[in-house]
């Protein structure tokens, strides 16, 4: 019965020493740089530029932020989040192509796209299937773009094209 008495109270003691020892011996500030998680767990500046946006958004609809105080932050972490994925984009190492993804590149390159419809299922259609107007297309031999529909020849080369 004693020893269970001795045991909690040491065991209370350690709880209180442990939550008491910040307030007593105070906590120090680290820097961002130091309080940085492993690179494996580290979140991108525009994801979290982006978790700030939807949490003013939040803030803003539950009545906790002003329309002024709104405006200002999400003009400044808007452009953080622009400015962290035009890095990003510009900075971005050549990854090898995601096979879905080449076979999708494959499609679009061998179809023609319409303006208004999108991409058409006929691989040599010259007008849209749906809604008749011209697909633009190119030269097979330069590769210029072609824009108007009747041209029957390249304005750069000068190859006859398909009819």
């Amino acid at each position: 019965m004693i020893a269970a008495l001795v045991l909690g109270t040491v065991l209370a003691l350690a709880v209180l020493a442990f939550v008491l020892a910040p307030v007593v011996l105070g906590v120090g500030r680290r820097s961002p740089a130091q309080r940085s998680l492993p690179r494996a767990h580290r979140e991108a500046r525009s994801d979290l530029a982006i978790a700030a946006l939807r949490e003013i958004e939040f803030d803003r609809a539950t009545g906790k932020l002003s329309d002024a105080d709104y405006a200002t932050l999400r003009e400044r972490y808007a452009n953080e989040a622009l400015a962290a994925m035009r890095a990003s984009a510009l900075n971005a190492p050549a990854m090898p192509d995601d096979p879905v993804e080449a076979a999708v590149r494959a499609y679009r390159d061998a179809h023609p796209t319409c303006a208004t419809c999108g991409i058409r299922p006929e691989a040599g259609a010259i007008y849209c299937s749906n809604c008749g107007g011209f697909l633009r297309g190119k030269c097979d031999s330069c590769g210029t773009a072609i824009t108007a529909s009747g041209v029957r020849y390249c304005i750069d080369c000068g190859h006859r094209l398909a009819a």
